[in-house]
């Protein structure tokens, strides 16, 4: 598979004699148990390291400076991940401040200049030098953002049924009697070790191969956007803009406009001037991003996203995540990238050898931390022999239990909810009271929307928590 060839890659600069390691994206296609192997090892290494990488947890867990390249401009920060976030907001907050100064100036100046003062002795030339060298000075611009605002399609009740499936290659098993019911506001990660079979069940729920026992049944309002691991082949000589309009010449947004090709690429970061260049012109990430952009244009509402966080860059990757926080429909996600799991997702599907998929009510730290714990008891009892990957089947069930967030979550999450309901009331009985003020009922029916919104996702995780109390007091009985 993709992450087997590279973990031999990776051995072999790994295991030749250096004092500098440079390492490009390390992580891309790596397992979970791999990358933290890895950086059991980086964090030993007796030498300098250098590496370019999008994998958040990776770089907090890791690195000691970052270096930011930005605007042809290389910037230092002392620290992880998390501390050149803090210290890069601060940078903006002085940069900002020296542009609102910086503008300020120029007003006065302005100003004087307009006055009609004679630039006769050496101080008002001066200050007319001063002027046109503010004038010069490189204003800040805001960087354009990714903008994902594409409508997708209503979801029914039934998404996709699994059926005891299984499936084998080559006389291994991949799959073993896995059933599942995909809810229509399921986030589910997908993970195990390289080459168990994620891919192939991501093919499966997708169609493109059959299972070869069970059954796969799909409802009938489902539209599937599958965004594979591999990009599928391009025509590179074809240009950017002629690649979307394969697809479609407009979309429309979920704010209700309709916007040609040109404009959705320009939300994509894909500007006029890049428009007409030849895919094979452009990178493996904007490659990526295009390829996202494609499958999104098909209104999905199921997405099946199959290491979506390779080749993309931090900025898209927060983007993507927000996206999908708020996508309107299920999410199946194979992702090695654990920032990404824990943001996205609220169940593990976890392949755990000999085709056998387990599944959890969790994001992928809770899990891991239980995987961990479950083999530290099964290490302390003797049974040393016992691989990580089957812990589920062999070790003695460790008691579940809340993280200190959940648990103070848990405790106010019915609060939230009956306020969330009667501000939602009263708002309901404003706009009735505002029936024949249009202007004003626009408004009110907007901030009712937003209620709603987060009146849903306060159940959602209403729902997750109690579902995992409810596991949490069998377990312990």
């Amino acid at each position: 598979s993709g992450g087997q060839k590279k973990r031999v890659s990776l051995a072999s600069a790994l295991i030749t004699p250096s004092n500098v390691l440079i390492l490009d994206e390390p992580t891309n296609h790596l397992d979970d148990e791999t990358i933290e192997w890895l950086e059991e090892f980086l964090n030993k290494f007796n030498g300098a390291l250098v590496m370019v990488t999008h994998d958040r947890f990776f770089l907090d867990n890791i690195t000691n400076r970052i270096f930011e390249l930005h605007d042809g401009k290389l910037y230092s920060y002392t620290g992880n991940y998390s501390s050149f976030l803090e210290k890069k907001a601060e940078r903006l907050e002085r940069e900002n401040a020296d542009e609102r100064k910086r503008k300020s100036l120029i007003k006065k100046e302005l100003a004087w200049i307009k006055r009609g003062v004679k630039a006769r002795g050496t101080k008002q030339k001066a200050r007319i030098e001063r002027f046109e060298d503010l004038k010069s000075k490189k204003h800040i611009t805001e960087d354009p953002k990714l903008n994902i605002d594409i409508k997708s399609s209503r979801i029914g009740k039934k998404v996709i049924n699994i059926n005891n499936i299984s499936k084998n290659f080559e006389n291994k098993i991949i799959i073993r009697n896995f059933s599942y019911n995909i809810l229509n506001n399921d986030r589910i990660g997908v993970i195990g070790p390289n080459g168990c079979g994620k891919s192939t069940l991501m093919n499966i729920l997708s169609g493109k191969i059959q299972p070869d026992s069970g059954s796969v049944d799909m409802g009938e309002t489902v539209r599937i956007g599958y965004y594979r691991q591999e990009t599928p082949s391009m025509n590179l000589n074809q240009r950017v803009i002629e690649y979307i309009k394969d697809t479609s010449g407009y979309i429309n947004t979920e704010s209700g406009e309709k916007i040609n090709a040109s404009a959705i690429l320009e939300n994509f970061l894909f500007d006029p001037s890049v428009q007409w260049t030849p895919l094979e012109k452009l990178s493996g990430g904007e490659r990526r991003r295009l390829y996202l952009l494609k499958v999104l244009m098909g209104y999905p509402n199921l997405l099946l996203l199959d290491e979506p966080t390779n080749d993309l860059d931090i900025e898209t990757l927060t983007i993507l995540e927000d996206y999908l926080q708020n996508f309107t429909g299920a999410v199946v996600a194979v992702s090695h990238d654990r920032y990404f799991l824990d943001k996205i997702v609220n169940k593990i599907f976890a392949f755990e050898g000999g085709g056998k998929i387990s599944q959890y009510t969790s994001n992928y730290s809770y899990f891991r931390q239980m995987q961990k714990e479950k083999q530290s008891k099964l290490s302390k009892t003797g049974d040393r022999k016992a691989p990580v990957k089957k812990v589920h089947l062999q070790g003695r069930e460790k008691k579940l239990k809340f993280t200190y967030k959940e648990q103070l979550e848990f405790s106010k999450i019915d609060d939230i909810i009956e306020n969330l309901e009667n501000v939602i009331s009263k708002k309901e009985h404003e706009i009735e009271e505002a029936s024949s003020d249009y202007i004003l009922l626009e408004k009110l029916t907007a901030e009712k929307n937003e209620l709603d919104k987060k009146l849903d996702k306060e159940i959602n995780r209403w729902t997750y928590l109690n579902e995992l109390n409810e596991k949490i007091q069998q377990n312990n009985k």
